[in-house]
């Protein structure tokens, strides 16, 4: 079997250099120095047991369809010549080169064949027309695409990208193309940062307030896009570099796609809100004399998210809900899990709405597909994985299958196996399947025993003193890695490493059995979830990454209620033992009044409220309270400045900003690498 790639034509100009490395999926960047001052970019090499798995997979997977690859290269204009984009910081902020060896026609014995299919297939870089001289496609600027829509006067934009810089290029290089046009109206299809941190690169604020743009969105938007990574962002944040492997080189041994498009750009990330938002289940509206329905999906990829349909076009935009992969239930990042059965219903739903005519289906991410039987056959396949996946999990948990064995016993049926667009590569049939059972159950398995574990690292050294201590756990070990039973393996290594988080020897040990693992995952995010611990391991946490601010678009955007929980999450319930007071905190240009109150070691809020008699009132306008909130000004310097009035006890404000933490992402996900294990204390 050989692994069909495009024409040369098609795909990508031969480029060079290794970029810094980003992410931003659904909120925050991570930007990298380069990763091979850290890491040497060739691993180990796959054994024999992984090269057998790798052989099986080609033999038994439909690798004769080449439709996909047909489909991804359809209605290709033009590639630019340029190599990579820069972001204004100076850093590159987009690299399609760094996986240009990805183009050589040769099978990698270090990933999993569908995933090298997947990866190629990503490679898609340029201009692309979908519907002739009415919609279009840029490829490959980000880990989204970005679509223009051709309306009376300018441009309709569907979702411009995470980055400023990308979405900049993006625009420049379609009116090169096809002549000059302005910018009429932005669609936002949902509240993931890919799909609209780069609007300031296609539509500038002003011309936002002046009606001149219309920025349009589906209901809950805002409220999305700044919460579902702000309780939790540092820890989510962090367990991004193994998710998305921030960290690994890109190379046969390292990242090498990440199932939806290549990698996100490493620019700046803006935020303007929508001026139309779409409320109704299915709403009509005409835009610069082009006529769309969208169809608002809430909780199916996003809590916010809606498709759209061209009925003159006959275009059905899947937004992110079909796309050339089945999608996470669970993100390993963390998030909160995400409705199975209500994805496959909303699939549903526009198929029967849309499906039984449309002749394009087109999406925010992976490649269009062209003709109805086409398009029914693909809005089936992965509305059956959905709705497969939700009841035969439940099918098994109702006969007493538990999260803890269901990834075990869980599988497609064989016809969507044989079917490219039902295979899991940004979720896993694995983590999927156990976030089904968490969702509906939760994560305890009903074992008495699981219920009220002790931590790793306090139960780990009671096994390695029953299993015979350091010296037999690691010879069993390295048996097991030498018969290619690496579960196993991990079984006993993992005890022992957390028992004893010094020995870089257990460590070394781990860690190759973590990246054979690794290369045998046909998901990228367990591929590199494997890799990225297996480089921690060998090396500790590795310097030069650092979380790029999600600027102030974002901040902005916060609610005060939002800010207010937060303070109560960075809280330190320790310092704060024993203390109590009440707080009136009023915003006098936007009206906002609340209290804030701590006790029990709790910070609480409530909006629209005042205490009788508070211990201290905070007046704060909001516009000044925004810096305080991005971390430029602390409090005391708005009082002092006379931006912010105190009365009542001002110590109380000094006490309690001495309780907060400031969460960093310098902790250990695995022991020995070189983190604190609890942050801030």
């Amino acid at each position: 079997m050989r692994l069909r790639t495009f024409s040369p034509k098609a795909l990508l100009p031969l480029m060079l250099a290794v970029s810094a490395q980003s992410l931003a999926a659904g909120g925050g960047n991570i930007v990298t120095t380069d990763p091979s001052k850290h890491f040497d970019p060739k691993g180990n090499e796959p054994t024999s047991f992984t090269k057998q798995l790798q052989q099986e997979q080609r033999e038994l997977l439909p690798f004769a369809d080449q439709r996909d690859f047909e489909e991804a290269s359809r209605g290709f204009i033009a590639a630019p010549e340029y190599k990579q984009i820069m972001a204004e910081a100076g850093n590159v902020a987009w690299d399609m080169g760094s996986y240009g060896w990805l183009l050589e026609d040769k099978q990698f014995d270090t990933m999993h064949p569908s995933l090298q299919r997947q990866a190629v297939l990503n490679m898609a870089y340029g201009l692309y027309e979908v519907v002739p001289d009415k919609i279009y496609q840029v490829r490959g600027y980000d880990l989204a695409n970005i679509s223009f829509i051709k309306g009376d006067t300018g441009w309709i934009v569907f979702d411009p990208l995470t980055a400023k810089e990308t979405a900049a290029a993006a625009l420049k290089f379609i009116n090169e193309q096809l002549g000059e046009r302005p910018v009429v109206a932005v669609v936002y299809s949902h509240s993931h940062a890919d799909h609209f941190g780069g609007v300031r690169g296609v539509a500038d604020e002003a011309d936002v307030k002046s009606g001149k743009i219309k920025i349009i969105a589906p209901s809950g938007f805002m409220e999305n896009a700044v919460s579902e990574n702000v309780y939790a962002g540092n820890t989510m944040t962090r367990r991004m570099f193994f998710q998305y492997g921030v960290l690994l080189p890109r190379s046969p041994y390292g990242h090498v796609d990440q199932s939806i498009g290549k990698n996100t750009a490493a620019g700046n990330l803006g935020l303007i809100p929508p001026t139309v938002v779409i409320k109704d289940d299915f709403e009509e509206m005409t835009v610069d004399g082009v006529r769309m329905e969208f169809q608002n999906t809430p909780g199916t990829e996003a809590p916010a998210e809606m498709n759209t349909y061209f009925p003159d076009w006959k275009a059905f935009w899947a937004a992110e809900n079909i796309t050339g992969t089945i999608h996470n239930i669970y993100t390993l990042r963390g998030a909160q899990v995400r409705d199975a059965l209500a994805w496959s219903k909303g699939i549903n739903e526009a198929l029967y709405r849309y499906g039984q005519e449309a002749d394009v289906m087109f999406a925010s991410h992976s490649w269009p597909r062209w003709g109805n039987e086409r398009i029914q056959e693909v809005m089936r396949a992965q509305r059956d994985a959905y709705g497969h996946l939700n009841n035969q999990v439940l099918h098994l948990a109702n006969q007493g299958v538990t999260i803890n064995e269901v990834h075990n016993m869980y599988k497609l049926p064989k016809s969507l196996e044989q079917n490219w667009a039902a295979h899991s590569y940004h979720g896993s049939e694995a983590h999927n399947s156990r976030a089904v059972i968490n969702r509906y159950l939760g994560y305890w398995d009903a074992n008495p025993a699981t219920l009220i574990p002790l931590s790793p690292k306090d139960s780990a050294p009671l096994y390695v003193e029953m299993m015979g201590g350091s010296d037999k756990i690691m010879a069993k070990g390295k048996q097991l890695y030498d018969k290619g039973e690496y579960l196993l393996a991990t079984e006993i290594l993992n005890k022992l490493v957390f028992a004893e988080p010094q020995n870089q020897a257990a460590k070394d040990l781990l860690a190759d059995v973590y990246e054979q693992i690794g290369y045998q995952k046909e998901s990228p995010s367990l591929r590199n979830s494997f890799l990225a611990a297996a480089f921690e391991l060998r090396n500790g946490i590795p310097q030069g990454a650092s979380p790029k601010a999600s600027g102030p678009d974002m901040i902005r955007a916060m609610t005060t209620d939002l800010w207010l929980d937060f303070l109560g999450i960075q809280l330190d319930a320790d310092k704060a033992e024993g203390k109590a007071f009440i707080i009136n905190f009023v915003t006098p240009d936007n009206g906002e009044e609340y209290v804030v109150e701590l006790s029990n070691s709790v910070l609480t809020n409530i909006k629209g409220q005042q205490a009788a008699k508070p211990d201290l009132t905070i007046s704060i306008n909001r516009s000044d309270l925004e810096p305080v909130m991005m971390g430029l000004a602390s409090f005391k310097d708005q009082v002092n400045s006379g931006k912010a009035k105190v009365t009542g006890n001002a110590k109380l404000l000094d006490e309690l900003m001495t309780m907060m933490v400031q969460f960093n992402m310098g902790f250990e996900l695995l022991p020995g690498t070189g983190g604190s294990t609890l942050t801030g204390k």
